[in-house]
């Protein structure tokens, strides 16, 4: 089979594709015949090498993501998997091939209406939003601030707090034209990258981290919640807790979210639900690209240009 390998970490040139052989599912997972892939923000990062001290090395194969029909299936597998249609979270590897392993656990089967580029669009997205907002303890009529939200996880972030009532869902992007797509999507208010202007909010859900991450501090209401979702700009500065504690008498709190930490049962439950709603509408799929999987190195060379709105997605076949 056909799969994406990282062949020396760096830019996107380092990527190639490579032949393997056709996995073979071990107790507990599945193989699954690739429709979709999704290209996310840590695999920008792993591919850089940002993540060689995790254990990352070359000839990873990236990809945590994927849709298509399950081929095979292991010991102690339902047997009816095989022939279903499904989306299947591989972990932190192993989608950008032809052939991938899933954890029969992750498995969601796909509504006959959505489609494996929407599936892949919205799985991991969806969960990490939704249980982001959890994590900063989000309750209705609170006010919302998105950084980062052009991307997957921070459009999924906008959606979902409008459609649970959040009363402000602003957001921070690089261009009006964005600003104009995250207002359709339920964004009420729209800030350049920095943040700039006097509103302050309850909860600010944060996908890109890095140097700037401790000015957000100062968006925060009194009690306010800052929830780092992604890191996509690296890592905060080394004092940025110090920076926090000079806020001490808001209260504010400060948390890092990684959806590693919740059941795969409870991932999956949610997952379904936003298959489910969008076959209905909301939230919608929001597709910046879709590209063969041979050119993995031009959908990372976007990733990594800064112009993706939304997901870029592989396809096989």
């Amino acid at each position: 089979m056909k799969a994406i390998a990282i062949q020396q970490f760096g830019g996107p040139d380092g990527l190639a594709v490579v032949d393997l052989p056709t996995p073979e599912p071990a107790a507990g997972q599945v193989v699954l015949a690739t429709e979709a892939i999704g290209v996310g923000g840590v695999d920008v990062l792993i591919r850089s090498g940002a993540l060689a001290a995790y254990g990352f090395e070359e000839g990873h194969i990236l990809g945590g993501e994927v849709a298509g029909t399950v081929t095979a299936a292991g010991a102690d597998v339902d047997p009816s998997w095989v022939g279903r249609r499904v989306w299947g979270f591989t972990g932190v590897g192993g989608g950008y091939s032809e052939q991938a392993v899933a954890p029969a656990a992750s498995l969601v089967a796909l509504p006959e209406t959505l489609s494996a580029v929407d599936a892949v669009t919205l799985g991991s997205s969806g969960v990490v939003a939704h249980f982001g907002l959890r994590h900063a303890r989000f309750a209705p009529g609170e006010s919302v601030l998105v950084r980062g939200a052009s991307g997957g996880i921070g459009i999924m972030a906008v959606q979902l707090a409008a459609q649970a009532g959040a009363g402000t869902v602003a957001v921070t992007t690089s261009s009006p034209e964005r600003g104009a797509r995250l207002r359709e999507l339920g964004a009420t208010h729209v800030l350049d990258r920095a943040g700039t202007g006097e509103d302050t909010f309850d909860v600010v859900i944060d996908v890109v981290a890095g140097a700037h991450l401790p000015e957000f501090f100062a968006k925060l209401k009194p009690n306010g919640r800052l929830v780092a979702v992604g890191a996509v700009a690296g890592d905060p500065p080394a004092d940025f807790g110090a920076r926090l504690f000079r806020t001490f008498r808001k209260s504010l709190s400060f948390a890092t979210f990684s959806a590693d930490t919740v059941p795969l049962a409870d991932r999956r439950v949610v997952t379904a639900e936003l298959f489910a709603a969008a076959t209905r509408g909301q939230p919608a799929a929001v597709v910046h690209d879709v590209l063969p999987l041979e050119q993995a190195v031009a959908a990372h060379r976007k990733m990594q240009a800064g112009e993706v709105f939304g997901r870029i997605v592989l396809t096989v076949g």
